[in-house]
């Protein structure tokens, strides 16, 4: 049955009956061959961490592939490199004030309604009403926990962080194999899609190829998951390369063991060994890249598994992170900060019926960007809703042309739900990254020209005044557009 919520947001005339779209008003059916989505969200998986780019040791074949046989964004990057707001400028086109993720969900900010809302209109929502089956596997992490919280283990502490989504909360997702939030990545947990809230299950198997696993079963429609004459879009979210890396099959750790440190401290903005953060990198990096290597094998079997069963050619994969990970590098442990280690993010789209091997180097592309990108491809640009934010680059992508239509990309961090107009907020763009950060006595500046500079070891705010003004009026025109107080208070 399709709920009041889908009802209430169908603005669109037309509807789907398998690939054939149907125009109820006019009588004729106009036959297309609707392409397929496949998603794939990979946590905390750095920019350039794939073996591709050559910069960093790390083993990533199948990626390495979807790059070659499809598009790679250079400049891609999250807006708000944080896991909650992260997913939901994915899902809603909207920045974090818009779209009230403003920190992640857990207890603390449950009391704020930090969480994804019940009528917001996702993309997945769009094509829930045109037809397509939609399935979600994997990490989700935009409900806010509420008492009596759910009996795992990273709800017993202070800090409350897994939920249940409810059926009505699922955005057209029908197809449901999915957790909050949970970092027991070789014990995992999840519900299915007709769980209750009690009713989650445990699984003795790595996350991801687990995932993957419940993927090829729902491309193949193994229980008959979706309408078979339908096209499907499927979202595989997978918690690694997050914490704990250590939570990671042996055979990828055994692929890391014997490659010596200083190729893995080359650059010059990892910590000194005999520091706190330098021996948090040191310790870590290894098994980082062994998730990494894991998670490559995955989404191998995946696309292995859409060529074999003819659906490859007509499909648009996405392959993606919600933000990158910094492992003690600017003595930063991981994300929450505007330095590329976190900000950055891969971001690769095969669609072999349609696009060619590019690298994009200069298209400003962020991750809400794919709302209306991805909606755009599949021909429903018209049914984008007005509040949507972000940037529609699909013109460009199936041109085969870089894009100039962004200047530069913002960024965003509130500390607490509570303190909406505190944190930091900058732009960035392929040569600079701009901050400012509200503190007692003002605001600090950071400015980075990473032309010059690729490890952004030096702030040269104080020697740039005219390209200070510059930013600083360009983002302030930005945040009054969104009616962020930053830098009115």
């Amino acid at each position: 049955m399709i709920s009041k919520l889908y009802l209430k947001h169908t603005k669109s005339l037309t509807y789907a009956i398998g690939s054939t779209i149907m125009f109820p008003l006019f009588g004729q059916p106009v036959a297309t061959e609707q392409p397929n989505v496949v998603l794939i969200l990979a946590d905390q998986f750095r920019s350039r961490a794939i073996g591709y780019w050559k910069e960093e040791p790390v083993i990533t074949p199948n990626l390495d592939k979807m790059i070659l046989d499809g598009v790679a964004f250079n400049q891609a990057i999250s807006n708000y490199p944080v896991s909650s707001p992260a997913r939901a400028m994915l899902m809603t086109g909207k920045y974090p004030l818009s779209n009230g993720v403003v920190e992640n969900c857990n207890s603390l900010s449950a009391p704020y309604k930090v969480e994804l809302k019940e009528d917001e209109v996702c993309w997945s929502d769009i094509l829930f009403r045109n037809g397509y089956s939609l399935g979600y596997i994997g990490k989700w992490h935009l409900d806010a926990p509420y008492a009596p919280y759910v009996p795992t283990s990273n709800n017993t502490a202070v800090i409350a962080w897994n939920e249940w989504c409810p059926p009505e909360k699922r955005h057209g997702f029908t197809y449901w194999e999915a957790y909050g939030t949970y970092d027991r990545h070789l014990n995992p947990m999840y519900w299915s899609t007709n769980d209750s809230r009690d009713n989650f299950h445990y699984v003795h198997k790595w996350g991801p190829e687990y995932e993957v696993d419940k993927a090829i079963e729902y491309v193949a429609n193994k229980d008959q998951q979706r309408k078979k004459d339908q096209p499907f879009a499927l979202v595989v979210s997978m918690n690694p390369p997050h914490t704990d890396y250590n939570e990671v099959p042996q055979k990828y750790k055994q692929l890391y063991k014997d490659i010596c440190m200083d190729s893995l401290t080359r650059f010059p903005n990892i910590p000194k060994a005999d520091t706190k953060m330098g021996k948090y990198y040191r310790q870590s990096i290894r098994n980082y890249y062994a998730c990494i290597t894991g998670v490559d094998e995955q989404v191998g079997r995946l696309i292995d598994y859409l060529k074999e069963t003819g659906n490859y050619d007509n499909t648009i994969i996405v392959f993606t992170s919600d933000h990158g990970d910094c492992q003690g590098i600017h003595e930063q442990m991981s994300k929450n900060n505007p330095y590329e280690e976190s900000i950055k993010i891969p971001l690769i789209i095969n669609w072999n019926k349609k696009l060619k091997h590019r690298i994009d180097n200069k298209t400003l592309i962020s991750i809400g960007d794919l709302y209306p990108t991805i909606l755009s491809m599949l021909g429903y640009k018209k049914q984008i809703p007005d509040d949507v934010e972000t940037v529609d680059f699909s013109d460009s992508i199936l041109k085969n042309k870089t894009s100039n239509e962004v200047e530069f990309q913002p960024y965003y961090f509130f500390p607490r739900a509570d303190q909406k107009s505190n944190g930091k907020r900058g732009l960035r763009n392929s040569q600079y990254t701009f901050v400012l950060t509200k503190t007692l006595n003002g605001f600090t500046k950071e400015l980075y020209d990473r032309d010059c500079d690729p490890f952004e070891l030096k702030n040269i705010a104080d020697k740039n005044p005219v390209l200070i003004k510059k930013c600083t009026k360009k983002l302030a025109l930005l945040l009054e557009k969104q009616n962020d107080n930053f830098m009115n208070e």
